[in-house]
């Protein structure tokens, strides 16, 4: 690679970060049951020192998304706790988000329940999110829904957009100025017949009218096969409503995979439109890159280092295409031209790039092996092999 073009690759790294998930290093399972995996994270401390340990090789990974339920047990009385574990292992508390599924009062709906009771219980949930968020200085809560129905004619779907439009800007006013409301959808799963924030349109229309600090969440894996992402994410740039991502891969679904496991060149693009919006407008965009991943058969630490360093890989490779010759091919009509733009910055090899940009940072040119070497994994599977013996459920 010519210096140009390694200088293009650290310039990029400069301004890269991306959030690790607190529930990646949690055991998970599929929805027949789990699979035990002895070193993972059993209690909020553990998710803390783990992304801790993903952040101290890589560098760009210093803040952790928690899950109120799962994070903060107490709720607002747990953020003295977390500021202790963000202090003594280096990240930072990042998006919050609501668990507005889990609880049987939510099987018919949480800001889509017909039981208005219910709906105000989720609604005050929602502000207590806020408050957390408020408390450890985290910016984003990021709202996911499993709202939904599974048959025909057993929910009211216009109503229910209305319970939802009046929830979510009645959560919005509680936002400080410097807080955002990041709105999700996915097409179905656990609802399968309608999910109320099914697709970025339903999402895009949420989220203005919830207000002026609400934008849209995009999670990778939260479209049908063959969607064209990277069109949704142009859509939502030029209408200055991307909010953030949650990035992982999948064959089918919402499979959560690690990033670029299936389809890299996706996700490359995806990058692409970022970069050359950002040319175009000559202006940063705001836009929080979250990792949202649960993986199952792999090392939960070692998938996490994986996708962080396939993320810089891939946005590296998007910062080499040229947006001044693209965008004179694409007015010419050279589509041979400007596809190859974008192929050739994909075939580039940045990892000597990335290498070099490591080394100047103090960090180990291959945080995977470095990982390997440090003894941390046998350390924790030692200490929670017990705990996680016991931790083992069934289908039924």
């Amino acid at each position: 690679m010519d210096s140009s073009n390694s200088a293009k690759v650290c310039a990029a790294l400069e301004t890269f970060r991306i959030e690790l998930p607190s529930w990646g290093f949690a055991n998970t399972g599929t929805r027949f049951g789990k699979f035990i995996q002895a070193a993972a994270a059993t209690t909020t401390e553990e998710k803390f020192s783990d992304a801790g340990q993903v952040h101290l090789l890589t560098g760009v990974c210093p803040t952790v998304a928690l899950h109120v339920l799962w994070d903060c047990p107490d709720g607002v009385k747990s953020t003295d706790e977390i500021k202790g574990y963000s202090s003594r292992y280096g990240v930072m508390p990042g998006s919050i988000n609501p668990n507005l599924f889990q609880d049987q009062e939510y099987k018919y709906g949480s800001f889509g329940n017909p039981d208005e009771s219910v709906r105000r219980r989720a609604l005050r949930h929602a502000k207590d999110s806020i408050e957390i968020a408020r408390r450890l200085n985290s910016r984003d809560i990021s709202f996911w829904f499993a709202d939904g129905s599974n048959y025909p004619g057993t929910a009211n779907i216009r109503q229910r957009k209305q319970w939802f439009t009046e929830a979510l800007k009645e959560a919005h006013q509680g936002l400080s100025p410097d807080q955002r409301m990041l709105v999700e959808y996915k097409p179905f799963e656990p609802a399968f017949y309608h999910t109320d924030i099914a697709d970025w349109g339903m999402a895009l229309v949420l989220a203005r009218a919830a207000g002026p600090k609400a934008k849209v969440l995009v999670d990778t894996g939260h479209h049908y096969a063959a969607q064209n992402i990277e069109q949704i994410v142009a859509w939502l740039l030029s209408e200055d409503m991307l909010g953030g991502f949650h990035f992982n891969d999948r064959r089918y679904a919402d499979d959560d995979l690690t990033m670029g496991s299936i389809d890299p060149y996706q996700v490359f693009r995806i990058f692409h439109e970022i970069r050359f919006f950002e040319w175009e407008t000559d202006r940063r965009a705001d836009i929080a890159y979250m990792v949202d991943q649960s993986h199952n058969l792999k090392g939960k630490i070692e998938a996490m280092i994986q996708t962080v360093t396939m993320a810089q890989q891939l946005f590296a490779k998007a910062a080499l295409v040229d947006g001044k010759k693209l965008d004179t091919a694409q007015k010419n009509c050279d589509l041979v031209g400007a596809e190859s733009l974008l192929q050739d910055a994909f075939a580039t090899d940045v990892r000597p790039a990335i290498q070099e940009w490591r080394d100047s940072k103090g960090l180990p040119k291959d945080p995977m092996e470095a990982f390997r070497q440090s003894g941390y994994l046998e350390r924790i599977t030692k200490e929670r092999a017990a705990k996680n013996a016991h931790n083992i459920s069934s289908y039924a």
